[in-house]
């Protein structure tokens, strides 16, 4: 066999390997869901009801959503730690936008909240593709740098929802079939975004570069083009979910999505995207979130100290990037040794 046949050979067992090994972690969530559920409604039957499963769905929808456009900046090899900070001055600019503005046509509104997100992760992406300088530090910054813009123009104020229009509070409480808009949304976004990444050239390379940087340099991948596309992507969801904030929650202060991007973080690693890049995929990191949440919905329902919500959140992070790094341990082994047979 020529060296020439072995090489696709050796990359479509990667990508399969590869895939097998997602759909194991997803299925492994899915497992979790159920180890955490069932126990607590064996202790209070109530929490299965239809009532209550459609609020662990809407507390989870927004994190979820916020997982997404992690998602895409993670297995590029990078990180976003503003998406909280983000979707707090998207909330609270549309909200004050509607208040400000009645009669703002519902579409237009959220629009307004999308272009926020837009801008931020423009900036985040600018820094960090052409300023060549480490996610972790910019996003970092820019954490600070818009939540401080958040409460400047905010000015200790907060925004009612008595003071926004009927359309937009429906949005966060209407139900289509009984389940939520807002759930449906974020599987919309979730459904799009898988099919980007799994069928399109442009997401596949974003696997590529999270992979190996200087080799999909050397391959003639746009690396700077596609991290940059992936920040705008991340801002432009954190802006939507600012917007859904507001049409869920109402009442808008400047101290919204305060925390959330720990939360996403965790829920992105949790769903098995590799810290590291180059694996993982959104319906894993949509799964992590919904798991995350459940615990914590658990966890109240037990009455059982928010302490350990958190120290559990913290157990299940360190446990999943140990169980990423031996899966890519072994995978990298597994592959060693396809080589090896196909070249003897």
């Amino acid at each position: 066999m020529t060296t020439t046949a072995v090489a696709p050979s050796r990359r479509t067992a990667a990508r399969r390997l590869s895939t097998r090994v997602g759909r194991v972690r997803e299925l492994g969530i899915v497992v979790a869901l159920a180890l955490v559920v069932i126990p607590t409604a064996i202790v209070n039957p109530r929490f299965i009801q239809p009532q209550s499963l459609r609020d662990l769905l809407l507390n989870a929808s927004i994190v979820a959503l916020l997982a997404v456009g992690q998602t895409l900046v993670v297995v590029t090899r990078n990180v976003d730690l503003s998406v909280g900070s983000v979707l707090g001055l998207s909330a609270f600019l549309t909200a004050q936008h509607f208040a400000g503005n009645p009669g703002t046509p519902l579409l237009l509104g959220i629009g307004f909240g999308i272009a926020v997100g837009f801008a931020c992760g423009l900036l985040n992406g600018l820094l960090v593709a052409l300023g060549n300088v480490p996610s972790l530090v910019v996003t970092l910054g820019t954490l600070y740098v818009f939540r401080g813009v958040d409460f400047a123009l905010a000015q200790g104020k907060q925004v009612n929802a008595s003071n926004l229009p009927d359309a937009l509070l429906d949005l966060g409480s209407a139900r289509v079939l009984g389940i939520p808009i807002l759930v449906l949304i974020t599987l919309v976004v979730v459904a799009v975004a898988a099919v980007y990444l799994r069928s399109y050239r442009s997401g596949r390379e974003l696997y590529a570069i999270g992979s190996n940087p200087e080799a999909a340099t050397l391959a003639g991948i746009p690396v700077a083009r596609r991290t940059l596309t992936t920040f705008v992507l991340s801002g432009l969801i954190a802006g939507l979910a600012g917007a859904l904030w507001v049409a869920r929650y109402g009442t808008v202060d400047a101290a919204a999505g305060t925390g959330l991007e720990l939360q996403v973080v965790a829920a992105v690693v949790v769903g098995g995207v590799a810290i590291f890049g180059g694996s993982g995929s959104v319906t894993g990191a949509a799964l992590g979130a919904l798991l995350l949440g459940t615990i914590t919905s658990c966890l109240v329902v037990l009455q059982i100290p928010a302490f350990w919500q958190q120290a559990i959140a913290g157990a299940l992070l360190l446990s999943a990037i140990t169980v990423d790094r031996l899966l890519a341990l072994r995978l990298a082994k597994a592959l060693r040794t396809s080589e090896g047979t196909s070249h003897a």
